[in-house]
């Protein structure tokens, strides 16, 4: 064993255990989207790529995925524009309450997904009700559920940046004769660039990966990929949903990679 003690190859075992069991199933999907027989049988006949092009054919799938990113893509902007002064407030500011504010801003990632879900539609209902405002099945609805999504994401990110960043410049900028919104600009803005990008990758993956919230919310036509990959199993189990589940893998990844190369994200958690 060399240098190292019987505790530290167990302690590593248990730690190559644990990530086979996580990360095992996400390769089997892969695999199996490649499978060519029509039900999922173990071995595989032969491979194919046809699952990916009738994925795409099948309506459902092609306008949620469509849905998904323009969904992704607006939340991300919209908690960007949020988050960022509420991050800067939060970090840069003194004022009564202020982990209070913290918390409740950031509470929408430790309630349960499914509990936000029916809560924000409860409150769609209500809200038409005594307004006749329709937000529930529609797009502007699904779009303030999924900002919420992402906003704790963005604050998290954003404040984790800040705290990176040394206040010398912004200091120095100021004392110079430089506006507040100069030295956010000029200095504090590019000085968390990389925040800013980590920030918004991370939103679009929280929002285009979201069902819980989305369930109770899509209406005729506002179906996004996660109902989609749910509705198609309620009556199909081929490879096709396999390869759905591997584009969506990806994406995810790709944009978890992007997002650590700006940020370290496991110092922001």
């Amino acid at each position: 064993m060399g240098q190292y003690s019987f505790g530290y190859w167990i302690f590593l075992f248990v730690v190559i255990l644990i990530l086979t069991f996580v990360i095992a199933p996400l390769f089997v999907i892969i695999w199996a989207s490649f499978f060519s027989d029509k039900i999922l049988v173990f071995p595989p006949t032969s491979y194919t790529f046809n699952w990916f092009l009738n994925a795409w054919d099948i309506k459902d799938f092609s306008n949620g995925f469509i849905m998904s990113v323009e969904l992704g893509l607006c939340a991300s902007l919209i908690s960007l524009l949020l988050g960022i002064p509420a991050a800067l407030a939060i970090e840069r500011q003194s004022f009564q309450f202020k982990e209070t504010v913290r918390q409740i801003l950031l509470s929408p990632m430790y309630v349960p997904g499914i509990v936000a879900g029916a809560a924000v539609y409860i409150y769609f209902i209500q809200l038409e009700i005594f307004t006749d405002l329709q937000l529930a099945g529609t797009f502007k609805g699904l779009l303030i559920a999924h900002t919420l999504i992402a906003l704790p994401w963005t604050i998290r990110l954003i404040c984790a940046s800040l705290m990176m960043t040394s206040l010398a410049a912004e200091e120095a900028a100021a004392s110079l004769g430089a506006s507040p919104f100069k030295v956010f600009f000029l200095v504090t803005l590019p000085s968390i660039r990389s925040g800013v990008i980590a920030a918004a990758l991370f939103s679009f993956i929280a929002s285009f990966s979201d069902l819980e919230k989305s369930l109770f919310i899509v209406g005729p036509g506002k179906t996004t990929l996660p109902i989609a990959i749910i509705n198609y199993l309620e009556w199909n189990l081929d490879p096709t949903i396999a390869a759905v589940a591997t584009v969506q893998i990806l994406i995810i990844a790709i944009a978890l990679l992007i997002s650590d190369r700006y940020i370290n994200l496991g110092k922001a958690f």
